[in-house]
């Protein structure tokens, strides 16, 4: 068990549809993290953008990207997580891959497919949550669109740490500012969230704002998060022990049934 999680957040512009070319790019900034960290964590679709062209990207579950994160891991002694476009059974999946430094990993498929921009008439939505246990922290990741929907974050498992992997663009910017500090606040949990940068194919523009947030809605992170950073954090079970102990929120949470 680890007292201390040290975090990785890697913020970065990527390359349209060319897996390869983000492999090489992400290959090179994991080699840039000099001190010990526990987990890294990409973007959302971090090997193609946010594509509507699954049939044109996307790869099995076991595939390159999924072998490179399994090689990183290992290189680095870390776990590694982001998400990354799936074909399995017909189906395609915006999935999340947690890999540990073992190679062996955990999948979350996208629960709130973004209907804005037809990702729902593109990809299935996933119907389980995953919790991670990871080196004595429980972890929750989620993707994108799904940071607009409370219940499905709500916090009944006492998990550590909430964390958001995204293309959320420029525009409404002030929405994911406003819903991770929510997120945290809460959960009473450590809340993270990673966005790209950069211009998409589709024009869109992303000006990152990748944070961490602490259990009173704190940024512990880069302030200056509009251009492309790598930064590492140590997340501190004893910040949230204490506070969960000395407030006692959780303990009047609605139990929400999820269907």
């Amino acid at each position: 068990m680890k007292k201390n999680l040290k975090v990785s957040v890697i913020q970065s512009s990527l390359f349209w549809e060319n897996a390869e070319a983000n492999r090489q790019l992400f290959s090179e900034k994991i080699s840039t993290i000099s001190e010990e960290t526990n987990l890294i964590i990409l973007p959302e679709m971090f090997t193609t953008g946010f594509t509507m062209n699954a049939s044109k990207v996307a790869e099995k579950e076991k595939g390159e990207t999924l072998q490179w994160m399994q090689l990183e891991a290992k290189k680095k002694d870390c776990a590694i997580t982001g998400s990354v476009v799936i074909s399995e059974d017909n189906n395609y999946y915006n999935r999340l891959f947690f890999v540990f430094p073992d190679g062996n990993y955990k999948t979350y498929d996208k629960r709130h497919t973004f209907t804005l921009a037809g990702e729902d008439k593109t990809y299935k939505a996933g119907k389980k949550q995953v919790i991670i246990d990871y080196l004595g922290w429980k972890i929750y990741p989620l993707i994108c669109y799904d940071l607009r929907f409370p219940v499905w974050a709500r916090n009944t498992q006492n998990y550590h740490l909430l964390l958001y992997v995204a293309n959320w663009p420029e525009k409404r910017i002030t929405a994911w500012d406003a819903l991770l500090k929510a997120r945290a606040i809460e959960n009473m949990c450590y809340c993270i969230g990673v966005n790209r940068t950069g211009k998409d194919s589709n024009q869109h523009l992303y000006i990152g704002h990748s944070a961490v947030y602490d259990v009173l809605g704190r940024q512990i992170s880069n302030p200056n998060f509009e251009e492309d950073f790598t930064e590492t954090i140590s997340l501190q079970k004893s910040h949230i022990e204490t506070h969960r102990k000395h407030l006692q929120f959780l303990n009047d949470r609605d139990e929400f049934i999820l269907k």
